[in-house]
Parts: structure tokens; C-alpha cells; sequence
């Protein structure tokens, strides 16, 4: 199975970013983790993981890479709530999706608890920090496997 972790608009601003909601780690600190948790737990599953902060860019990046045996942990920040563009590419989409946000976006602004993705894809992970993405992960790897 091939992965991919795709971060949308201003996650590139992670580590800096108004840390005291997502934290001091940056996309780079991550990578390495998943890699070696990855390497460590499931060695042969090849990750990619890219950043995007042209909507565009990341739509046409999503329907490159589709396919049946693709997993995508999807981060889209704003475009969550925003982006009926990304909605419909997300919707038409074969591979498995799973939307996640290092934040706990229920528990914040009003406009931050609507998903226009969510119905398309296999979950959502909110709040759990980095966290949130290994459980993505594990998820998809499992759900390959069946």
C-alpha cells in the first residue's frame, strides 16, 4: 500500500504557529517519527508526505496519486470548512481518506465544526495532536489488510 500524509494551507507554519493550539513540532520533526515508526512496524510501506498551500495544487496532487490500494491522512486546515472544491475532488476520490486535525476543532469556533470532507471519507481524527496521525495511519495499514 502506498500512503500519503497531505498537510493544506498553512500547516507548513506548524512548530511556529501558534504553538499553544498546534504544538513546537514542525512537518520535518514528524516525518522522521512516522518513517521510523513505520520502518519499525510495517517495513515495505512506502509514505509520502507533501504540503500544500495552492488549493489547486493539492487537488490535482490528490488525483494523481488516486488509486484503490492508496491511503491518504488528509490535514486540509482551513479548507475543512471552506473548500467545496477539495469537498468534491475528496468525494470522487477511490482512495481511502482519513481527515485529521491536530486540534480539537469541535471545541472551537463555531466554523471550525464543519466538515465539508468528512462525509467523504473513512473518519476524522480531531484533537489528538500528532497523535491523531499514527492512529490514521494504523488505520488505513488495517484497513489494507482485509
Amino acid at each position: 500500500m502506498k500512503l500519503y500524509v497531505v498537510h493544506g494551507i498553512n500547516l507548513d507554519q506548524l512548530g511556529t504557529r501558534q504553538p499553544e493550539i498546534y504544538g513546537t513540532q514542525t512537518l520535518s520533526d514528524q516525518w522522521a517519527i512516522w518513517n521510523g515508526w513505520l520502518g519499525q512496524h510495517w517495513p515495505g510501506v512506502e509514505l509520502e508526505a507533501c504540503q500544500f498551500n495552492d488549493e489547486a495544487a493539492c487537488i490535482r496532487f490528490l488525483q494523481e496519486v488516486d488509486g484503490p490500494g492508496v491511503g491518504v491522512v488528509l490535514n486540509p486546515g482551513a479548507w475543512t470548512h471552506s473548500s467545496i472544491a477539495l469537498r468534491d475532488c475528496v468525494a470522487g476520490l477511490k482512495a481511502r481518506v482519513i481527515e485529521v486535525h491536530l486540534s480539537h476543532t469541535y471545541a472551537r469556533e463555531a466554523f471550525r465544526r464543519v466538515s465539508l470532507l468528512a462525509p467523504f471519507t473513512k473518519g476524522t481524527i480531531s484533537g489528538l495532536g500528532w497523535e491523531g496521525y499514527r492512529l490514521a495511519l494504523e488505520a488505513l495499514l488495517g484497513m489494507s489488510s482485509k
